[in-house]
């Protein structure tokens, strides 16, 4: 049993990369965990699927004191649900050595790990995160938060876990649009830092398809490599932490503007393909390696303009969300644009019309 470590100014941890639950005991005894309270925080889905298993496991070395089961997906990621959370600790007798577990994906780490670090200021939490997307990206470098006023994690703080594991054959029971989900978070780390890791995914796309034990395990170490690498130099995302926000803006925009109903991983991959058009604009990215990039973004199947069946919101109402996105400062938009396969800069903005140029790349 084996654990890549992420350390950070305040803290440093493991992450276990596994194919079964059966050493979460162990792990959480490393951990120093053991003989404390506990409540598991999860969703409807994942409840169905693993709330059991993993309650009994934990039974083994915790205090499993109950379960706080809220309603899947992004439109419950809410104060409104944080506020159930702590009426569930209270019930539970929950205090500051006590531990809350996270189980699930992306919203339901988010919210835990939110949670865990404003109740009675801040307790400890673990990650079990069991979709992709959660695996490769959320569940580690300790951001927490809840959606606001129709804004992505508006409201939010950095807690740290003590400790992430990850059991890669849930990934079996995800729908394949949450597995692609998933993947435009991996494609991005690869964009950013890595050209290597960007083209072992190219080449390993049809064992990435079948979902390939050895090659997932590959695909989610190499993911939280370069992420725990970038965590290390700037926990708080004062400076370099900013690049994993690569797509982040423009795909934020279009999340709200369709109210959290297309996946995360897709509206990245859109927030991708209008970062492309406008470093291409700008003259820092060629043509050539925009569609070199593309070719790859099909090949995994991933969705490159918006949803022709729903009602696409206007240009310019997206460029509005954009500029109320947690990033912008006085009216300019921080982007992270690409400079090639494996580099990104961040540059600053407040040109509308290439931005809404950028856009129409999607539209």
């Amino acid at each position: 049993m084996e654990a890549m470590m992420v350390q950070t100014e305040s803290k440093t941890y493991p992450i276990y990369i596994e194919n079964a639950f059966a050493t979460l005991p162990e792990a959480v005894k490393r951990a120093g965990l053991q003989g404390r309270r506990a409540v598991i925080v999860t969703d409807t889905n994942v409840a169905a699927l693993y709330l059991d298993e993993v309650r009994q496991l934990l039974g083994a070395v915790l205090d499993c004191a109950g379960a706080c089961v809220f309603e899947a997906g992004e439109a419950h990621k809410t104060l409104v649900a944080i506020e159930d959370m702590y009426a569930c600790f209270m019930r539970y007798r929950l205090d500051r050595k006590s531990v809350i577990i996270a189980l699930g994906g992306g919203v339901a780490g988010d919210m835990a790990g939110f949670a865990a670090a404003t109740y009675m200021r801040g307790i400890p939490f673990i990650q079990i995160p069991t979709t992709l997307l959660s695996q490769v990206d959320s569940s580690s470098g300790g951001k927490t938060g809840v959606d606001f006023g129709g804004g992505k994690n508006l409201i939010g703080a950095f807690h740290q876990p003590e400790l992430v594991y990850i059991n890669t054959e849930t990934l079996r029971t995800l729908p394949r649009e949450q597995v692609i989900s998933g993947m435009g978070e991996v494609v991005k780390h690869g964009l950013i830092l890595d050209a290597a890791y960007f083209n072992y995914l190219a080449a390993h796309a049809d064992d990435i398809e079948r979902l390939d034990a050895e090659v997932m395990k590959q695909v989610v170490l190499g993911s939280c490599k370069i992420k725990a690498g970038v965590v290390a130099e700037d926990e708080r995302e004062s400076g370099l932490r900013e690049i994993l926000n690569y797509g982040h803006t423009f795909g934020h925009a279009v999340e709200s503007a369709y109210e959290f109903r297309l996946p995360h991983g897709h509206c990245v991959v859109l927030g991708i393909v209008c970062a492309m058009r406008f470093a291409v604009e700008a003259g820092i990215f060629t043509e050539e390696e925009r569609q070199a990039v593309a070719d790859v973004l099909r090949r995994f199947g991933f969705p490159v303009r918006l949803p022709a069946d729903v009602p696409k919101p206007g240009l310019e109402a997206m460029y509005e969300l954009m500029l109320s996105d947690k990033k912008t400062r006085s009216q300019r938009l921080n982007l992270v644009l690409p400079e090639g396969i494996g580099k990104v800069r961040r540059v600053q903005t407040d040109d509308c019309e290439a931005v809404l140029r950028a856009l129409k790349e999607i539209d």
